[in-house]
């Protein structure tokens, strides 16, 4: 009937019933998002956290209320930076799902909110952000080079950020943190050659979280609004449907890239 209103349904190439994802740093900010929507598309999820545990115990509850399928969504705690802890997040996963995980996002990550210039960056600070950032990242990717289903389904995705792109001063140790796992992130997609397993990273621009607010002034955060094309910061939604995307079968022509979703920020 012309005029009428119809509601879209995901197709199937973009469905991800039945798989096991784990998200790390998803007890809020764009990892949040990210493990909400990927149980949407109909994934089981673990939402790891590492200190947030009462933010991700009620998410978990809620995308369980949400849901037909009986327990598709836990909360595990894990320091993604501690190699014991992410192995134990990984075989808790398996145990808890009786079932090969299919998918990784990369979600955990720090940033220095008092936006020090690389002279006034202490040794302390630099190892905190490399430790979670860039260890976290590899620590995780290794466990699930070894342990992703193969044969087809197998997702890595690593959060990176645009910052790497645009070098705005005040991010010298986050931008290299970053830039890091972008470069291993490339090595992995092709160390993982006929196993059907893809990598990529997305990295957003400006988003509207708790991380990218701390420590920025209302100026700085409108000069940051000025420079992006479509006038306004990111949504975590508008970062976790590319995730959502590339986690799926629709995704898998995509391998070994750096997406750069910030609206136009820098290209």
């Amino acid at each position: 009937m012309s005029g009428e209103i119809t509601r879209e349904t995901a197709s199937p190439s973009s469905r991800l019933d039945g798989r096991v994802a784990i998200v790390t740093g998803a007890s809020r900010g764009i990892g949040r998002e990210i493990a909400v929507h990927l149980h949407s598309l109909g994934a089981r999820v673990v939402i790891n956290y590492a200190s947030s545990s009462t933010k991700a115990e009620l998410l978990a509850s809620e995308l369980n209320a949400s849901s037909a399928q009986p327990r598709s969504a836990i909360a595990v705690g894990a320091d993604v930076s501690d190699p014991d802890q992410v192995k134990l997040l990984f075989e808790r996963t398996e145990q808890e799902f009786g079932s090969q995980i299919q998918i990784l996002v990369n979600c955990a990550g720090v940033l220095d909110p008092k936006y020090p210039t690389l002279a006034n960056t202490t040794v302390e600070d630099w190892d905190t952000t490399f430790n979670v950032n860039t260890k976290g990242a590899f620590l995780c990717c290794r466990e699930a080079v070894n342990r992703l289903a193969r044969g087809g389904g197998g997702r890595i995705i690593t959060i990176s950020t645009s910052v790497v792109g645009s070098l705005l001063p005040g991010y010298a140790a986050y931008a290299a943190s970053k830039a890091a796992v972008e470069t291993m992130m490339k090595m992995v997609a092709k160390e993982l050659k006929g196993t059907g397993i893809t990598a990529n990273c997305v990295a957003p621009g400006p988003v509207a979280t708790e991380l990218f607010f701390a420590g920025k002034t209302e100026e700085t955060i409108k000069r940051l609004v000025d420079g992006c094309p479509l006038g306004r910061l990111g949504e975590p939604k508008d970062v976790s449907q590319v995730v959502g995307f590339l986690a799926s079968d629709a995704g898998e022509w995509i391998n070994g890239q750096i997406i750069r979703v910030n609206g136009g920020f820098v290209v």
